[in-house]
C-alpha cells in the first residue's frame, strides 16, 4: 500500500468531550474492516469542556489517530480547512464529531467514489432533528443553493462527504464555506454525486448550530457565486449593476421630462430628478469600482504568477511533474 491509497478522516470538534471515545471506537472498528491504510485527524476548535484532553488521551495508544487543537474557537470551516491542509491521503473524508455520523457509511462513500466521481456528498435522508428549527430551514437553504449554484444536491449541510484530493486543491476555506466545496468542485469539472447515509440523534453535547447560521450561509453563498463567476471578470458584475443603475436613472430623467412638458409637473414637485440625479452617480461609482477590481485582479495573478484556469492533464510536455507521456 502507498499514500495513494491512503484515507485522511477529518473531524472538527468543539465541546464534544462525552463523544470522544465512542467516537473513536465506532471510527477504529469502521476503518479496520477497509483493510486499507488510514489516518483520523481530529481538529479541537478551542473546546473548553475537556475534549482536547480526552482527544489527547484517545490517540496516545494509536498513531494514526491525530489531534490539532486551536488556541481559541474559530468554527467549523476554519477547522476543516486546518484537516485537510495537514491530511496526507488521496482521499479525505470530513465528517461531524457529535456520533450523529455513522463511520460504517465510510466504506459506502469509497466505494462510490470508486465509480469515477471527485466527489461523494452525504444526503441524511431521515434526519433525526427537530424538523422547525433545523430540518425545514436546511431543506429551504439547500434548495435556494442548488439554484443559485446549479449543483442540485439535497443535503448540502451534511460534513459526511468523501473527495478526491485533487479536487479540493486551489482554494481556501472561509466563513461556513465548508459546505460549499462540492459546488467548487463542480464548476472546476469534477463530477460530483449524493448517497444516502444514516443520521443518528445526539446522544451526548448539545448542537452548536442556530437559525443564524442560516443567515451567514446564504451570505458566503453570495461570496462563492461572484468568486467562482466573476473572479477573473468583476467588471462584468459591477458593469451589470451599474447599468441597472443608468436604466433607473434613464427611466426616471425621461419620465421627468414627460411631465415637465406635457402635465406642467415641476422638477421640485416630484422625486424623479433626484432619483435620476442618485441612480447616475451610483451607476459611474459601480462601473469604476469595477475597473479597480480589474486592476486588483491582474496585480493579484501577476503578483503571484498565478493563472486564471486550472490544467487536467498534459501530454509530452517535457520537464512537467504532472505529464504524461505516450509511447
Amino acid at each position: 500500500m502507498t499514500d495513494k491509497d491512503l484515507i485522511s478522516v477529518v473531524i472538527p470538534m468543539f465541546d464534544e468531550a462525552d463523544n470522544v471515545e465512542p467516537l473513536t471506537a465506532s471510527l477504529i472498528e469502521a476503518l479496520e474492516a477497509l483493510d486499507r491504510p488510514y489516518e483520523v485527524i481530529f481538529i479541537d476548535d478551542g473546546s473548553k469542556d475537556g475534549t482536547g484532553e480526552r482527544l489527547s488521551t484517545a490517540v496516545k495508544s494509536n498513531p494514526r489517530l491525530k489531534v490539532i487543537t486551536f488556541k481559541r474557537n474559530v468554527g467549523q470551516t476554519a477547522a476543516m480547512m486546518a484537516g485537510i491542509d495537514h491530511a496526507k491521503g488521496s482521499v479525505i473524508v470530513p465528517m461531524d464529531g457529535d456520533l450523529q455520523n455513522d463511520p460504517a457509511d465510510i466504506s459506502r462513500l469509497l466505494a462510490k467514489l470508486d465509480e469515477g466521481y471527485g466527489v461523494v456528498s452525504g444526503w441524511r435522508r431521515n434526519r433525526q432533528d427537530d424538523y422547525f428549527t433545523r430540518t425545514l430551514p436546511s431543506r429551504i437553504a439547500n434548495a435556494i443553493i442548488s439554484w443559485v449554484s446549479g449543483v442540485r444536491l439535497r443535503d448540502y449541510g451534511c460534513t459526511l462527504k468523501a473527495y478526491r484530493r485533487e479536487v479540493l486543491e486551489g482554494f481556501r476555506l472561509y466563513g461556513e464555506m465548508h459546505r460549499f466545496v462540492p459546488i467548487y468542485a463542480k464548476w472546476q469539472g469534477a463530477r460530483v454525486t449524493e448517497l444516502p447515509v444514516a443520521h443518528n440523534p445526539r446522544r451526548a453535547g448539545h448542537s452548536k448550530y442556530g437559525m443564524n447560521r442560516a443567515f451567514k450561509v446564504l451570505l458566503d453563498l453570495m461570496v462563492v457565486k461572484f468568486l467562482t463567476q466573476y473572479e477573473t471578470k468583476p467588471i462584468y458584475i459591477f458593469g451589470m449593476v451599474g447599468l441597472g443603475f443608468f436604466a433607473v436613472s434613464f427611466i426616471a430623467g425621461i419620465w421627468a421630462l414627460y411631465l415637465k412638458l406635457f402635465d406642467g409637473t415641476s422638477f421640485i414637485e416630484t422625486p424623479l430628478p433626484l432619483l435620476f440625479t442618485l441612480g447616475f452617480i451610483t451607476g459611474v461609482m459601480c462601473m469604476l469600482m469595477g475597473l479597480l477590481a480589474e486592476v486588483l485582479v491582474r496585480i493579484y495573478y501577476e503578483s503571484q504568477d498565478k493563472r486564471p484556469y486550472t490544467v487536467k492533464e498534459r501530454i509530452n510536455f517535457d520537464g512537467a511533474d504532472d505529464a504524461h507521456h505516450t509511447s
